[in-house]
């Protein structure tokens, strides 16, 4: 069985629940001959990719809906081959370039090579150009994102490109101007209650609006979590009550566990297994960024305020390194060296005037 977050997505951009003035903006951009490339930027679980496979709908009809799963092997000038999992129709391609870690401007610039030069197997099909999804293009290397840009330049006649981020702040200028850019803000406390009591309409469920509020809430505004937070709520009791709790996600807790272990000890050991912590955290997708984040939102809440803006400016540090480098791990357990440095010395500090 499908999850409600893929079996209750909007398949048409007339059907979409927020934003709906900016829905007609889209259906009239997929309606005029001259068609852009397009940069979607707005926080995870907004509705980007919701509105990027509604508007290639709305360009090519059902036929992007017939999708298919294809392994492309791409080779480095080490002559290292590389498989990248890629989703499409026969009208676009959908991509993450960032899953090849250093190696992502070669397969930016093979496949939009690739697409281009390959002519639609539907004659009948709307539009001459074909669509290259990209996923996550803000975490690309700049190598890969100045490679990105000549290509949208050499092929624009066959091939347009739909980029989706989550910030454009790491996303070069020179892509910027080259792509309109679409904000889709995040949905609303009450668009999200509002979403969410129509979809347990739908599977024949009665929502009560306490419990919905604390779901949006909770989710932080991110309606894929949130509407997965309420499946699991129907998992855990059904029919729904008001006073219901709300499970936190597994890797929540154990985030929240591993910044305990770091207050309660701090010494070589503990430094260690905090380390397959994290690796455990990132082995499992957890982006890190939302690792870094969640790290910092715990270990400010259980320090004491004397040091809390020392916590912060190093955690400022390290999440820009971070950006800056590729072995997010390092940057992760340096600042976990440091915080036990610090959080050390203060605890030493305190009991020998304790002591006096």
């Amino acid at each position: 069985m499908a999850l409600w977050v893929d079996k209750h997505r909007p398949r048409e951009l007339s059907k979409l629940d927020y934003h709906k003035e900016q829905a007609q903006h889209l259906i009239n951009l997929s309606q005029q001959g001259d068609f852009p490339h397009l940069m979607f930027y707005g926080p995870s679980g907004a509705g980007k990719k919701t509105r990027i496979m509604c508007l290639l709908r709305e360009l090519y009809g059902t036929g992007v809906e017939r999708l298919r799963n294809e392994t492309m092997t791409f080779t480095t000038p080490s002559n290292r081959k590389i498989e990248i999992m890629t989703v499409g129709s026969n009208y676009h391609l959908e991509v993450n370039p960032s899953d090849a870690g250093i190696h992502d401007r070669v397969v930016v610039v093979d496949l939009v090579k690739h697409v281009a030069q390959t002519h639609q197997l539907d004659p009948t099909g709307q539009r001459e150009f074909k669509v290259i999804v990209l996923s996550e293009v803000d975490e690309l290397t700049k190598d890969a994102q100045h490679a990105l840009r000549r290509t949208m330049e050499k092929y624009v006649a066959t091939c347009r490109i739909i980029l989706c981020v989550n910030s454009t702040s790491r996303v070069i200028p020179a892509i910027r101007s080259r792509c309109l850019g679409i904000r889709v803000a995040a949905p609303t406390i009450d668009e999200i209650v509002g979403i969410l009591s129509a979809t347990c309409k739908k599977e024949s469920l009665t929502l009560p609006n306490e419990l919905a509020v604390q779901i949006a809430h909770k989710s932080e505004r991110n309606l894929r979590r949130a509407i997965l937070m309420v499946e699991a709520c129907k998992v855990q009791q059904c029919p729904f009550t008001s006073n219901q709790s709300i499970a936190d996600l597994d890797w929540q807790v154990f985030l929240k566990e591993t910044a305990n272990q770091i207050i309660l000890e701090q010494s070589p050991a503990k430094l260690e297994k905090v380390r397959e912590r994290l690796y455990e955290l990132l082995s499992q997708g957890v982006p890190p960024d939302v690792i870094f984040k969640g790290l910092v939102e715990n270990l400010v809440r259980n320090c004491d305020i004397t040091i809390k803006a020392e916590t912060v400016k190093l955690a400022c540090l390290y999440e820009h390194r971070m950006q800056q480098g590729n072995k997010h791990i390092f940057h992760l357990e340096a600042f976990v060296a440091n915080f036990m440095a610090v959080y050390k010395k203060f605890m030493n500090d305190a009991l020998m005037l304790d002591e006096f």
